[in-house]
């Protein structure tokens, strides 16, 4: 990236909280000058009293003092060498009021890792790319699938198959199986694009989302404590290694999301925590000035340096890297003034309410700067309440996210496959009930990390029964998951049937591949991805009744439901599950029509572990109102998918 030159008009900007660029002047920029060569440093300590630059070039010394160059707070200095400074180490020695303390760059664009807490002075230019076709062909359905949603809204909608496969990359695979105890054994990032991209291409993922990236001193926060937003963790490499990466994955049809952080950091020493001694980076009042549960500092999002901060972060990623879409970490966190609070921790807003406005604002501005350079990204909320439209353009009052994730749903089926057959029909409505809810955002379902640690346990074992009725469970469920309303996310491990909690220390347990049943498990997964990314039913009409019908949904007495997904062109696929734990024979649909049905999956099948009692066909029998009806012998803990053949 060469390096910009300093302007009042960029200042500017960048105090009213619009420089979106501001990664291109802030921090550290190399360039040639006819004598040798200059690095410029820029930072924002508005209540420093005065700045430091220090590093390898100066013997870690406070040769090299910044100037002041703006009243709101922005700082500067410049360096001359002889040589080249590029991947020599730097901090900023920050004064206030007496006291001085040592902080890594918030603009860098590559750090030391783990307890080392450097910056380092790097250019990210000079990556080839290859994924040209790909941006094209992802700018092509952006375009293509814009349309008025089921509510009348106009606005973006993914009417294409989105089915994500989410991973932390230090515990995917490590270096020769080895424990990661030491933060000795992790792949690099080359090593990891390479297997990635063919075993999500094989397992019909369109999208991988990576668990969070930006520098973070602790392997323990899984990422979600960062101090260096800009830097790509340099435990899997350096940025181009990761450029790499996104440009592997692109090359084979696969897209990157990352998940990004705008919530919340650590209060690390040399991080954002009262950059220049006070709170910079944070609110200021106790109030909400740290989510206490967490243990960290709350991002004031209402501060304009600090928008220009987050929203240049998140384009950043998009324009350097290339990457697909952001998935927002602890949105609902950042809306409610409340959050983690008890009553008198907190103050209500200018209407007397718990609603963050400011948060609200920043939602609607990041989501319209994305759009409005990258329409074809997708911009995903982790938001887990009740609040309203947060998928609907802000143009409309919505915070403007293509996707949320449907956390209700997850809770309501977690439950509801722990709980023993015998009693399930007691809380069948933990079945429909998403349903009636299904279309007022545009949900993706999510099995995620979160779901799968501290005792929550591993996807298979939150299934109720013996080691068989785990994986028949495992199936109908997944079978259900896979052809609802809604696009998809699956964590890593979760595809074969990992038995053990996930540990961000230790590889996935791929040697559980080894016994038959797992491995069994892992085929089905990829053949029910396969049918969904096939099928346009599955995924076309996601956002109304228009792609939803139920054919059963109060059969709660045999704990059966069954439904129709149809596609824009008239297309349908006929969907039965049976979570009971025994067979009910002679069991009966109706279909629109009569004729012959083909099965397209068998949750029940040999090939996956089953009994193989279901028939590749059935015949559906003329009715008295010109309907069919199809009997089924349909076994216990099973899913059918059916297709009219002819």
């Amino acid at each position: 990236m060469e390096s910009k030159v300093w302007s009042a008009e960029h200042a500017y900007y960048f105090h009213q909280g619009t420089d979106f660029r501001a990664y291109e002047y802030l921090g550290s920029h190399s360039y040639p000058t006819n004598d040798g060569y200059n690095v410029v440093f820029r930072t924002w300590a508005p209540r420093a009293d005065a700045i430091f630059v220090t590093g390898d070039f100066n013997g870690w010394s406070d040769a090299n003092p910044m100037r002041r160059i703006t009243d709101g707070g922005l700082w500067e200095a410049v360096i001359t060498s002889d040589t080249p400074l590029t991947g020599q180490k730097y901090k900023y020695k920050i004064i206030s009021d007496g006291v001085a303390v040592y902080k890594s760059d918030p603009y860098a664009f590559f750090s030391e890792t783990l307890s080392k807490t450097a910056s380092i002075i790097y250019d990210i230019g000079g990556y080839e790319w290859h994924d040209s076709a790909w941006l094209a062909a992802r700018r092509i359905i952006a375009t293509r699938h814009t349309r008025t949603s089921g509510d009348g809204v106009k606005g973006h909608f993914y009417p294409a198959p989105l089915n994500i496969y989410e991973l932390h990359l230090g515990s995917w695979r490590t270096r020769d199986g080895r424990s990661n105890e030491n933060g000795d054994a992790y792949l690099n990032y080359r090593e990891i694009a390479d297997e990635l991209a063919v075993y999500v291409t094989r397992m019909g993922y369109t999208h991988v989302e990576i668990m969070p990236i930006a520098e973070h001193p602790y392997d323990g926060s899984w990422g979600y404590q960062s101090c260096g937003y800009f830097a790509p963790t340099s435990r899997f490499g350096t940025p181009q290694d990761f450029m790499y990466f996104v440009d592997r994955l692109h090359s084979s049809g696969i897209g990157v999301i990352l998940d990004w952080v705008p919530a919340h950091f650590p209060k690390d020493e040399h991080g954002l925590c009262n950059f220049d001694g006070h709170p910079t980076y944070e609110y200021q009042g106790a109030d909400r000035m740290e989510h206490k549960g967490w243990g960290t500092r709350c991002f004031d999002v209402g501060r304009p340096e600090v928008q220009s901060f987050l929203i240049s972060n998140a384009l950043y990623w998009m324009r350097e890297y290339h990457v697909d879409g952001l998935r927002v970490d602890a949105v609902a966190s950042m809306l409610y003034l409340d959050y983690d609070r008890r009553p008198g921790e907190w103050i209500p807003n200018i209407y007397g309410d718990n609603k963050n406005l400011e948060a609200i604002a920043f939602f609607k501005k990041l989501n319209d700067a994305i759009k409005g350079e990258f329409p074809d990204v997708i911009m995903i909320a982790e938001e887990s309440t009740a609040w309203p439209m947060v998928t609907k353009p802000p143009s409309d009052g919505g915070l403007g996210f293509d996707f949320k994730w449907n956390m209700g749903w997850a809770n309501d089926m977690f439950g509801y496959v722990a709980c023993d057959p015998l009693y399930r029909g007691s809380i069948h409505n933990r079945l429909t009930f998403p349903l009636m809810y299904a279309f007022s955002e545009n949900f993706i379902l999510p099995v995620s990390h979160d779901e799968v640690v501290h005792g929550k346990k591993s996807l298979l074992d939150k299934m109720f029964g013996s080691y068989e009725d785990k994986f028949a469970c495992m199936r109908a469920f997944l079978t259900y998951m896979m052809t609802l309303p809604g696009k998809k996310l699956m964590f890593m491990g979760q595809e074969y049937g990992q038995f053990r909690e996930w540990d961000y220390k230790n590889q996935l347990e791929w040697f559980m591949l080894d016994f038959e049943m797992h491995r069994k498990l892992r085929d089905f997964t990829a053949a029910i991805n396969h049918l969904y990314l096939s099928v346009p039913a599955l995924y076309e009409i996601d956002d109304s009744w228009a792609g939803f019908e139920w054919i059963s949904a109060d059969d709660s007495s045999r704990c059966t439901i069954a439904y129709t997904r149809r596609d824009t062109s008239g297309g349908a696929v006929h969907v039965i599950i049976n979570f009971a734990g025994v067979s009910w024979p002679d069991y009966k649909i109706r279909v629109p029509r009569p004729g012959v049905y083909r099965t397209l999956v068998d949750s029940d099948a040999v090939v996956f572990g089953g009994e193989g009692r279901i028939p590749a066909t059935y015949t559906a029998k003329k009715t008295m109102d010109g309907t069919g009806e199809i009997t089924l012998d349909l076994p216990p803990l099973c899913g059918v998918v059916l297709e009219l053949e002819f």
